[in-house]
């Protein structure tokens, strides 16, 4: 089976993992890397032994299938945009953009091309949350009562000052719910379904020098009524895994960084699967555990090859950031608004 051939489009922290989780992936092969930045862009390649680098996909000479965009949040659109008018097949890191308008462009563009787009949200391919996603559709816990979900990471100033796009609107696109907290924000929206209204604070408190928030809270109703609580923080200090407790007709459950640990489900016996590796780390950015990438990589060149949507199609990958901006607009006019 000939890989999937990708141009991996940046070469910052993420960049890198996508480089090692190819290595793994028989399907998948990234054959160059895009960088504004020549010189970076050369050496970038060199360390992961690629066949060459450019600074724009247009001046790329190897041939390739589909790009991986690891650039900031906010610049996602103009490479899907690019890749598209190309003929190549779009695998966005998260969140797909961090605009309505530019996710529009995104998905819009590809349509049109006739090509794939999708997104790595890997919470979604974590065996846990598969299990009580497959046990949701079956309507096992009767009526969902209410969800608290918590991502309370820590992230010093270093962090902040690292790139000159953290931490602003303009690139990032939000503090902890855009960034740190879209990955548990999608999977809210993959298990129970796009709430229908919010209700939000959120504020700056230990940080200088961004424009976007370190702490937050968000109430969320769901059609059916269930209530909805998310907490998002970069400032809570040492970091803590990220925790969801589902309140349930027949029960409580709760997990804890994608495993199930705790289960009061009347009748039913517990399906933990025990985890392999380190999903989560909440006082780093660094992805050490490239299970999900690798999991993600794999199911998008299946899915080329197949003509299917990916996992994580830019449709659904949009519900995330559709959400996200819901609360920041909640926040800023204070009351309650519908995504």
């Amino acid at each position: 089976m000939t890989p999937l051939r990708f141009v991996l489009v940046g070469t910052g922290n993420i960049a890198g993992t996508y480089a090692v989780a190819a290595e793994k992936v028989d399907s998948v092969e990234i054959v160059a890397a895009v960088s504004r930045d020549a010189e970076r862009g050369r050496a970038f390649a060199d360390e992961h032994g690629l066949d060459g680098s450019a600074t724009s996909l247009e001046g790329v000479e190897t041939a390739f299938d589909a790009v991986i965009l690891a650039t900031p949040n906010g610049a996602h659109h103009a490479g899907a945009v690019a890749a598209a008018g190309l003929g190549k097949h779009v695998l966005s890191e998260k969140p797909l953009d961090i605009t309505a308008a530019n996710m529009d462009r995104m998905i819009a563009a590809c349509r049109e091309a006739g090509v794939r787009l999708g997104c790595a949200y890997i919470r979604r391919t974590r065996e846990n949350n598969r299990i009580i996603k497959s046990l949701l559709a079956e309507g096992a816990f009767g009526r969902l009562y209410a969800v608290d979900m918590s991502l309370k990471v820590y992230r010093p100033q270093a962090y902040y000052d690292s790139g000159p796009w953290r931490g602003t609107k303009a690139l990032d696109g939000g503090g902890p719910f855009m960034q740190q907290g879209s990955h548990d924000i999608d999977l809210l929206c993959w298990l129970f379904g796009m709430p229908t209204e919010v209700t939000a604070k959120v504020g700056t408190f230990g940080h200088t020098g961004i424009d976007v928030e370190d702490h937050g809270a968000a109430v969320c109703e769901l059609p059916g009524g269930a209530l909805i609580s998310i907490v998002a923080s970069t400032v809570a200090r040492p970091g803590f895994d990220p925790r969801m407790d589902v309140i349930t007709e027949r029960g409580t459950f709760s997990m804890v960084n994608d495993c199930i640990s705790f289960w009061g489900i009347e009748g039913m016996d517990d399906p933990c699967v025990a985890p392999t590796g380190d999903q989560h780390s909440a006082t780093s950015a660094a992805v050490k555990d490239t299970s999900g990438h690798e999991a993600i990589l794999a199911d998008f060149a299946e899915a080329v090859r197949d003509g299917r949507d990916p996992l994580v199609p830019g449709e659904q990958a949009r519900q995330a950031t559709d959400l996200i901006l819901a609360v920041y607009r909640a926040a800023e006019l204070g009351r309650t608004v519908r995504p």
